[in-house]
């Protein structure tokens, strides 16, 4: 590989047989519910033009929970009131997106390591997703 080749971290969709797993391991026994519902209003939030529920896959890399990305369409058009950001995303970037806010928002009303070490963890992560401008454009 040359040295102008850029790789990108992947992360993987967890199986049906885990996704019990995933919140608690996500935000905490204590917050997955609310962790949870705070995405789904975020994206409310984010997306009006776009999203209206549905399905959600849960995502992972190395083993370790990442943030949950809906499944309804391929592409969001993020024009909500909590950003500036003014664009169209793939899925997965609505979702990190989201999630990211999620973590952030709910900082500030419960201390819990699994709030802080999500966020830093999804936070590296995006900075290597083939959307990272948009993505930190959108969380400024």
């Amino acid at each position: 590989m040359s040295i102008s080749e850029v790789t990108h971290q992947t992360a993987s969709i967890v199986s049906d047989d885990r996704r019990l797993d995933f919140l608690p391991t996500l935000f905490g026994r204590s917050l997955l519910m609310i962790g949870e519902n705070a995405v789904y209003s975020l994206m409310e939030r984010l997306s009006p033009l776009d999203y209206g529920g549905g399905f959600w896959d849960f995502y992972e890399h190395e083993g370790k929970p990442l943030f949950l990305a809906p499944k309804s369409k391929s592409r969001f058009r993020i024009t909500g009131e909590i950003t500036g950001f003014q664009g169209e995303v793939s899925a997965e970037a609505a979702g990190i997106i989201a999630t990211l806010f999620a973590f952030s928002h709910l900082s500030f009303q419960y201390q819990s390591e699994h709030l802080s070490d999500g966020y830093g963890r999804l936070y590296g992560f995006s900075a290597d997703h083939p959307e990272a401008a948009e993505i930190f454009q959108a969380i400024d």
